[in-house]
């Protein structure tokens, strides 16, 4: 028996698998989301990443982020005073410091299991250059001079960060950083400063140097990794949104790190107009996903159903297709006889329009043997000129449906299993409707589903490059359909744009 609605919806449905990832894209993965693996899961997307060559893809945009983070920091100054023998008080100011020729030598990541990331930057070569304003005296004389710097440095930073879940979200805590200096030089501009004043400086300015550093770089690091956090989740809602539609991928509690992979949990909630879809217990079990690939999505039939339903009561199931068009798509060779007074509308009438909707709520359920099986009813109605239709009907499909994707194009390969034609209506016309239900089949069948398959090829693939999917790097992808669920696997390059975008506005 055909179900004639979309089953009620109930809490979470999608995972997504990783391997591998540096700290700061772990902490914005789609919102990454880790629950503890219990039976009482309703996650229905689920994100896995796998180690290995994500992490080579990956890690090499670490530098970038670090470099942003140190050429972002405001290093502030520092005022304070010492008394020497001789010479009495001597105030100094250590103003305007700033870095230049900054580069990276190397960055490795690992993942470290119940615990977090570790992540270490070595050789980092800078040039910090400033001002240093002084004064000394006593009764006798009293000096006040103001002297340019730079310091050469060479630095290695070792970072933990721990990814929590905060407001929703997956935040980064990197407050487990160090940094060792291996080199910092001080060169003062001009040779007037007497030995003593010299060395001085160089003690007082190599520690503070170290200090404004230390604390600076570690701060604005935290800040930029939940900056990038927000700014790729944020991108993850707006990737699975379409007008009114959206999708819910919260966080439901903190990630879980392993040793090969990161895994995050999310809900998979459908929106739309102001309310949630309800998801039951989720099917996801750690065993449906293998670790040849990259990147994992796990999707369950509770997050396609709800969205299938919006879809649905938004009107976008409709297509119209009218003039040379339609005329073209009746020239396929059907075994049936076409009516004549169809044959006369498409040939004589000159503006011959056939309008096609759903007319109930599709149902999708997804199997091993056949793919995703989608059973639907469609309306039809063909007009001819600017009367009203001359033939509506119902047509009842059963198809199953696998989907690919390749040449950053969606594919959809249909295999009809059931149609029946119901509800026909003739509008005078002397025509056997046993002779048009038959004609409406094959015609169904043979041009109806590949045309239906083929606009959502083309708007299914338009709304992802709206999206911006086209400017990511996708290799040897996968749509494999099993009981219940979707996973989607593949091999990805990080996606550079949405990197130089986020240091753009960042560096604002």
């Amino acid at each position: 028996e055909k179900p004639q609605s979309a089953k009620p919806a109930s809490v979470s449905n999608t995972r997504i698998k990783f391997r591998s990832i540096t700290w700061f894209d772990c902490s914005g993965c789609l919102k990454c989301i880790f629950a503890e693996r219990s039976s009482a899961r309703v996650d229905n997307l689920v994100c896995f990443c796998s180690c290995g060559r994500a992490l080579l893809a990956v890690n090499e945009k670490t530098t970038k982020v670090i470099e942003a983070a140190f050429q972002h920091a405001r290093y502030p100054g520092v005022k304070g005073q010492k008394s020497l023998p001789f010479i009495g008080k001597v105030t100094y100011g250590l103003d305007n410091l700033e870095i230049h020729n900054l580069s990276i030598g190397q960055s490795a990541v690992e993942l470290l299991p119940g615990e977090g990331i570790a992540l270490d930057i070595s050789n980092v070569s800078a040039v910090f250059r400033g001002n240093i304003q002084y004064g000394y005296g006593s009764w006798l004389v009293n000096v006040a001079h103001s002297i340019d710097f730079e310091i050469e440095s060479q630095i290695d930073l070792g970072i933990k960060p721990k990814l929590y879940c905060g407001e929703g979200k997956v935040a980064a805590d990197t407050r487990d950083c160090y940094l060792n200096f291996h080199k910092l030089h001080l060169h003062l501009q001009g040779n007037k400063e007497p030995n003593w004043l010299r060395k001085l400086f160089t003690d007082f300015i190599t520690f503070t140097v170290k200090l404004a550093i230390k604390g600076q770089i570690c701060k604005e690091i935290n800040k930029v990794a939940n900056i990038l956090a927000d700014f790729i989740q944020d991108r993850a809602d707006q990737f699975l949104s379409y007008g009114d539609i959206g999708v819910d991928i919260g966080i439901t509690t903190a990630p879980v790190i392993n040793a090969n992979y990161v895994e995050s949990y999310h809900k998979g909630l459908t929106k739309y107009n102001n309310t949630s879809a309800v998801i039951s217990d989720s099917v996801f079990h750690p065993s449906q996903l293998t670790e040849d690939k990259m990147l994992y999505f796990w999707i369950s039939d509770q997050v396609f159903n709800p969205m299938v339903t919006a879809a649905h009561q938004d009107g976008l199931l409709q297509l119209n297709i009218s003039g040379a068009e339609l005329t073209d798509l009746f020239k396929t060779n059907l075994s049936s006889a076409m009516p004549e007074f169809i044959r006369e509308c498409l040939l004589e009438s000159g503006s011959p329009q056939l309008r096609v909707w759903s007319s109930s709520v599709p149902y999708v359920n997804t199997s091993t043997h056949v793919g995703t099986a989608v059973w639907g009813t469609a309306s039809g109605q063909l007009h001819c000129g600017t009367q009203g239709p001359i033939l509506s009907f119902k047509a009842h499909v059963s198809i199953d449906i696998k989907a690919s994707y390749a040449d950053k194009k969606l594919r959809l390969h249909g295999t009809p299993s059931e149609i029946f034609i119901s509800e026909a209506e003739l509008s005078g016309q002397n025509q056997s409707l046993l002779d048009v239900d038959e004609f409406l089949r094959e015609a169904v069948e043979k041009i109806g589903i590949p045309k239906v398959l083929s606009a959502l090829e083309i708007e299914i693939t338009r709304l992802l490059d709206k999206q911006g999917t086209n400017l990511f790097d996708i290799f040897n992808p996968e749509v494999l359909p099993q009981d219940g669920f979707v996973v989607i696997q593949m091999d990805f390059g990080f996606p550079h744009h949405l990197l130089t975008e986020f240091l753009r506005k960042t560096l604002q």
